[in-house]
């Protein structure tokens, strides 16, 4: 396994070798792994059944994660796949990262090497502590409490205005959130996050969503808190960046257009500048010595289009495979950094600001200007992904889960459409600050 120094990339093999882990059948897991493979690197995959990985044609090795021992197969698959880095593609794997780091001492310098600075862990497991942190930097955010009862919900709903938003520690994606309005809805919302640890939701999630962290994550359930927070009137935004021990190395800001729900992900995207965005991002990375790729999640106040940070995301994100005129993507800056290679400009960069999200886009919102007008990121010449992309999730696809739904139907959100700051677009052509480039705040 090679080694990569603070200020060395000699040792970086001409193949380095990457493994994709994730627990979930999110897209943007094979996206990213298709833009590494794009720069030369070796991908290996640790995954769940039928998961998008699976269907890229460059994984080379796909290592299963075992509901029962997501722990044991996740280590399994870095001790076969002998990665020079791992990309953790959900909150969870990155958590379990932090587990098998604190508990082998020979995997330390491959888990530091990919995520960073081991101090940083407990913060990037607390949406409070990540608050706290970015407050002390200066950056904008909400007001926010953590609340143990549904007593204190109710009675801490008082402190902020009509609205505030209850969120639970380690989930992510739009799950464990809720915006209220009442104190009657405040403690029934904690009550609710409650039962999200209870151990027969565990046993569901496994069972009937096949989520192989499940019973893990609810062994987990007394380091979860719940979180109160200030709810800001406006529209979503955010920013991915590449960064390396601290040094962001580019980034990519959006505001969405449409996405699932009022909380859940993004389905179409616009490309903005926002130099706040950046500032927050660096400011982060180098208080807690980042490597790999994160994201902050924005909401941009209505009637003073003021950026409030709001959540981060300490993994990539669907931005991480987006090539622009002007710049890269985030991948391709990623590994030039680590190997030493200079960047090559993409032949086929994205020329429209809007980007639609596939298969999001299609499945919640068809017909709209938006969805009509935008580049619509599929990933052509992988017919086996776009197949499975297409299809139902496998965990939808198995008996648990029809049966499941028979009885319970699923409810969905219609898809959330928000305004475009039309002030802050940044067009193709007109170049964003540079990474690294010094921005006020």
């Amino acid at each position: 396994m090679a080694v990569v120094a603070p200020d060395c990339t000699t040792d970086v093999p001409a193949a380095p070798v990457v493994l994709v882990a994730t627990g979930n059948w999110w897209a943007l897991t094979a996206r990213i792994a298709i833009a590494l493979a794009r720069n030369g690197w070796t991908i290996t995959a640790a995954c769940p059944p039928d998961c998008p990985l699976s269907y890229v044609k460059a994984v080379q090795a796909v290592f299963p994660l075992r509901a029962m021992a997501p722990s044991a197969s996740l280590m399994a698959a870095i001790r076969k796949a002998q990665p020079d880095l791992i990309v953790p593609c959900d909150d969870n794997t990155v958590f379990l990262l932090h587990e098998i780091h604190a508990a082998n001492p020979d995997l330390r310098p491959l888990i530091e090497r990919s995520l960073g600075r081991p101090d940083a862990f407990p913060i990037l497991q607390s949406r409070d502590g990540l608050q706290h942190i970015a407050a002390d930097l200066g950056i904008r955010v909400p007001r926010s409490c953590t609340i143990d009862s549904a007593a204190q919900a109710a009675e801490r709903f008082g402190r902020f205005s009509q609205r505030a938003v209850i969120k639970l520690d380690g989930t992510y994606g739009g799950e464990g959130i809720s915006v209220v309005s009442s104190k009657r809805e405040a403690a029934a919302a904690f009550r609710r996050s409650r039962q999200a640890t209870a151990l027969l939701t565990a046993a569901k999630r496994a069972v009937v969503n096949r989520d192989p962290y499940a019973f893990w994550t609810w062994s987990r359930k007394e380091r979860i808190r719940v979180t109160m927070q200030e709810y800001i009137v406006g529209a979503p935004a955010n920013i991915m960046v590449a960064c390396w021990q601290g040094q962001v190395l580019a980034e990519v800001s959006v505001e969405s257009l449409s996405c699932q729900g009022p909380t859940g992900a993004a389905n179409i995207v616009r490309r903005v500048r926002r130099p706040e965005f950046a500032a927050a991002a660096g400011a982060l990375a180098l208080r807690l010595g980042l490597s790999g790729f994160f994201g902050l999640d924005f909401m941009i106040e209505r009637d003073s289009d003021v950026a409030y940070l709001i959540e981060m995301n300490p993994r990539c994100t669907q931005l991480g495979h987006l090539r622009f005129p002007d710049q890269e993507d985030l991948a391709t800056a990623l590994c030039a950094r680590v190997t030493g290679r200079p960047i090559v400009p993409a032949a086929l960069p994205i020329r429209e600001a809007t980007v639609a999200f596939f298969p999001q886009a299609w499945r919640w919102k068809l017909g709209s200007t938006e969805w009509s007008s935008a580049f619509h990121d599929i990933p052509w010449g992988e017919e086996a992904l776009i197949k499975n992309l297409l299809a139902e999730p496998w965990p939808d696809r198995q008996w648990p889960a029809r049966l499941y739904h028979w009885f319970r139907t699923p409810q969905r959100a219609p898809a959330a459409e928000f305004q475009s700051a039309s002030a802050n677009l940044a067009p193709p052509g007109n170049d964003p600050p540079l990474a690294g480039e010094t921005i006020p705040p």
